[in-house]
């Protein structure tokens, strides 16, 4: 790690570990229970080895003193690997949604060889001005506004304040759940010990040296974006979909800055299709000699399977 040693990072993992692996990389304050067990579980079922871990400063992993982050964007891409190599993997498909979209394109850049394909959620262009694109909604700027009133050392204050923030980057299309998203944020708190040091996710630097250089990503990349985000308009995802040659995106009708159940089989589908098309690129590559023919097509569609769970630290 570049600015510090050994975080203790926890992960979980859900399927079959001889499937193509997928890590999952969450967004700013989120720990990894913001990619639902039961989305998680779907994932394994269409096929893969499905990975979720909690970042620093959220979950049961490392917390560093509010306001003195001693990581840096960097040094979270650098995690990533770290994760997988507590799993024993050598090469993983990566999808992160919002900042971990960002730190899922760092990953991809600083390290090609580990990466075989990535998807990125509800996220922006990494290292790339997007001053000309449609910004962060006024109505969601007045509402996070209201986050530097609240004592984030106050169970009650930091819920409610949360359960706003859910509804305000909720879908269009669907329903909004308060009184399941207040229970979950709850656990989520409780599990996590608060969410004072998770707002250190504010103040990260890093990445620099990677500005104007996305073009440089290797990895076949897929974006899922939902039209009506109001963090990370559509236009975002549109933006970085048109930087990298081959790229791929899915607009989500009505979609928030969230992972609605509603639109799980959509990301499923999405997601799974583009592991399984690159993953058979991946055997093409490694044994050239081996013509991807049918049955070894045939061996990576979806299949159901059970669901292991281990927690690691990372070295």
């Amino acid at each position: 790690m570049a600015t510090t040693d050994r975080p203790n990072l926890i992960s979980e993992a859900f399927g079959d570990p001889a499937n193509p692996a997928l890590l999952l990389i969450m967004g700013a304050m989120a720990s990894m229970l913001w990619w639902p067990e039961v989305l998680c579980r779907k994932l394994a079922g269409a096929g893969l080895f499905v990975i979720r871990y909690d970042n620093r400063d959220t979950g049961r992993s490392t917390k560093y003193p509010p306001g003195q982050p001693a990581y840096t964007f960097d040094d979270m891409a650098d995690d990533a690997l770290a994760v997988l190599d507590s799993h024993g993997i050598g090469k993983a498909h990566v999808a992160g949604m919002s900042m971990g979209g960002r730190i899922a394109q760092l990953v991809a850049l600083k390290h090609p060889s580990r990466v075989a394909s990535l998807t990125v959620i509800s996220s922006s262009p990494v290292g790339t001005d997007t001053s000309h694109l449609p910004q962060t909604t006024d109505a969601y700027m007045k509402h996070a506004a209201e986050g530097g009133n609240v004592d984030w050392a106050d169970r009650r204050q930091v819920i409610d304040f949360m359960v706003r923030d859910a509804r305000a980057i909720a879908s269009t299309a669907h329903p909004f759940d308060e009184a399941g998203m207040r229970a979950f944020i709850e656990q989520d708190y409780d599990r996590s010990g608060g969410l004072l040091s998770a707002t250190n996710h504010f103040l990260l630097k890093g990445g620099d040296q990677w500005k104007g250089r996305l073009h440089e990503l290797m990895a076949p990349l897929l974006v899922i974006h939902g039209t009506s985000d109001p963090i990370f308009p559509v236009e975002h995802g549109e933006a970085l979909a048109g930087i990298v040659a081959g790229a791929k995106i899915i607009r989500v009708e009505g979609g928030g800055h969230e992972l609605h159940p509603d639109d799980w089989d959509v990301i499923v589908a999405g997601i799974a299709g583009h592991v399984r098309g690159n993953d058979a690129q991946e055997l093409w590559r490694d044994k050239p000699a081996t013509i991807v023919n049918a049955s070894i097509l045939a061996a990576i569609q979806p299949t159901p399977r059970t669901t292991k769970q281990m927690s690691k630290k990372c070295p």
